[in-house]
């Protein structure tokens, strides 16, 4: 588990719209650790370099938000997740929006969790 900050920008409901932000990142060597996008076009990042990310997408003229979410990396396997996330509606941390994936193949999964405070959140969850 790990405190990450995830960057939130809004795209156009348009082609190539995904991949330009994808290329910025990738001509800047920033890895994308998770992503989600919402038919809306909002577009939720987490990457290895918060401060780099931000910033190139803001010198392309993003407007880009940044929030502190819970990242966790479990097993990749039937009933892993439901304990960890036992932990966090024990403490009564509501999740406002999730978002993760592995592959088929892969030993872990990466799950993104969006709270409010996610400090005190993690904090009080033990996760």
């Amino acid at each position: 588990m790990a405190i990450r900050i995830e960057l939130n920008l809004r795209l156009p409901n348009s082609p190539g719209a995904l991949v330009s932000v994808c290329r910025l990142l990738s001509d800047e060597r920033v890895n994308i650790v998770a992503m989600a996008l919402e038919s809306g076009g909002q577009l939720r990042l987490v990457v290895d370099n918060h401060v780099r990310g931000a910033g190139v997408l803001r010198e392309h003229h993003h407007q880009v938000s940044e929030r502190d979410v819970i990242v966790l990396s479990v097993s990749n396997g039937p009933g892993e997740l439901a304990p960890v996330l036992k932990l966090v509606a024990d403490a009564s941390v509501n999740i406002e929006y999730a978002y993760g994936g592995a592959s088929d193949a892969g030993a872990a999964a990466v799950v993104v969790l969006g709270v409010d405070e996610a400090q005190r959140a993690a904090a009080a969850s033990g996760v």
